[in-house]
């Protein structure tokens, strides 16, 4: 068995795709295919089951993708180990984000981090289906970092450290009839059809919680996997009105950006292993990170 097997099992794993899996290893989808169909030779069990459509994971394969995450991580943290004889950090940080960083630049502390450490190569991953997805990853050691917001469950072996609170405001056109308010209260716009994101966004679990609070039902009518930019088209467009962060209002100068009588504060928190079972890079970039917070604040 080769470490190369066990990560192109692992891409496969991931996508549940052979063609997605070979763009992610950056190999054809052939030799990706040959590569994993050695490994279940070599095993003499089935990974995955290719009798249908999509291609699913066997009981074989759930339980042999645990153990194949731990022998990327050994493997992971073995080579960094040694970075410190080599003067230079060394390896591949996985770094889950958000469509928003709010009043976060986690741009420029990307930026700030590859510029000093330029042999550390950052895999930045962004969830369509939202950040909860990347708690289970984190835990079984896909992802190292994560940007995520307002977890439902937190696993107790990861660490959750704050990065910043903001103010939610209700955003509607200036020709709307609650542009002209000062201050909102949700129950005010229980009617109002809005635009928001799927459900398992931490963005709109935060709005549809609030309106429970209050009593009442979020209409959300259209769901956009996007940034706030795709929202505020839409919002443009006269199709709904929407809420957002304050400090993403404030870059749609042509909307309205109402406060809300009870303030609604979305908080964003970065997720990791604890500090011993990072790797240097990651433990690395994660104070990049918590500094770049703390300026902001």
């Amino acid at each position: 068995m080769e470490l190369r097997q066990i990560e192109h099992f692992l891409a496969v794993a991931g996508e549940l795709s052979f063609t997605r899996a070979a763009e992610r290893a950056h190999v054809v989808q052939s030799a990706l295919s040959t590569s994993v169909a050695k490994l279940e030779r070599e095993l003499g069990v089935q990974l995955f089951d290719r009798s249908r459509q999509q291609i699913t994971l066997t009981t074989a394969g759930e339980r042999f993708r645990t153990h194949a995450f731990d022998v990327l991580r050994a493997t992971r943290a073995a080579t960094e180990s040694v970075g410190e004889f080599r003067g230079t950090l060394s390896g591949t940080v996985e770094f889950g984000s958000l469509i928003s960083f709010g009043p976060l630049d986690v741009p420029g502390a990307l930026g700030e981090f590859h510029r000093a450490h330029p042999h550390v190569r950052l895999r930045l991953r962004l969830s369509q289906s939202g950040a909860s997805a990347y708690l289970a990853a984190l835990t079984e050691g896909s992802l190292d970092l994560a940007l995520v917001s307002m977890p439902n469950r937190f696993p107790a072996q990861l660490d959750l450290h704050p990065l910043f609170e903001e103010p939610m405001t209700f955003v509607c056109r200036t020709d709307h009839p609650l542009a002209t308010s000062t201050r909102l209260d949700i129950a005010d716009v229980a009617t109002e059809e809005l635009v928001g994101f799927p459900p398992d966004f931490g963005l709109r679990k935060l709005v549809d919680d609030a309106f429970h609070a209050a009593g009442v039902h979020a209409r959300t009518r259209y769901e956009v996997p996007a940034g706030f930019a795709a929202i505020a088209e839409l919002v443009s467009n006269g199709l709904g009105t929407t809420f957002m962060p304050r400090c993403e209002a404030r870059r749609f100068p042509n909307l309205r950006a109402v406060d809300l009588v009870n303030p609604v504060s979305w908080q964003v928190y970065l997720a990791s292993p604890p500090v011993e079972q990072m790797t240097p890079s990651t433990a690395r970039l994660a104070d990049t990170l918590l500094a770049a917070a703390a300026r902001a604040r």
